[in-house]
């Protein structure tokens, strides 16, 4: 009989407790569906066109534009755009910025151009000492009369 009552209170269980299993199943479960969305890193993007308003400056700003085939123009102030090389956009800009520091640079860069040359000029105006650099677009609905900052 004592043999018996220790069987009992003894007795092995078959089940598995799933609780804590289920658990972390839906953390996972919520973890992924917040990032899988963030993995998406092949993405059309079509930059140029802005709803923005353009900023009033009380000085003419200075504008570096980079046509689609890559080639650099500058504008300072009311100056007529004329065609410029990186070094000769390094020395006007930089030696302008410091006589005006208060003066925008605005880069104007093509919609069909590449990224690429309008990255090469924000360094280029990085290490002229421009520490401000606007990009210019055209506004959605007033088509080309126009840029916004």
């Amino acid at each position: 009989m004592r043999n018996a009552a220790r069987h009992k209170r003894h007795k092995l269980k078959s089940e598995i407790n799933v609780v804590p299993y289920i658990d972390v199943m839906l953390v996972l479960l919520i973890i992924f569906m917040v990032t899988t969305p963030m993995l998406n890193s092949n993405v059309d993007v079509n930059l140029p066109q802005a709803n923005a308003k353009s900023l009033q400056d009380k000085k003419d700003p200075v504008i570096v534009s980079v046509a689609q085939d890559g080639k650099l123009y500058l504008t300072l102030g009311t100056a007529k755009k004329e065609p410029i090389d990186e070094e000769g956009l390094k020395t006007k800009v930089g030696a302008f910025v410091k006589a005006n520091p208060d003066v925008s640079v605005l880069v104007a860069g093509d919609r069909e151009g590449k990224y690429d040359g309008v990255y090469q000029i924000l360094t280029d105006l990085q290490q002229a000492g421009v520490s401000k650099v606007g990009l210019m677009s055209q506004p959605e609905s007033g088509g080309k009369n126009g840029a916004a900052k």
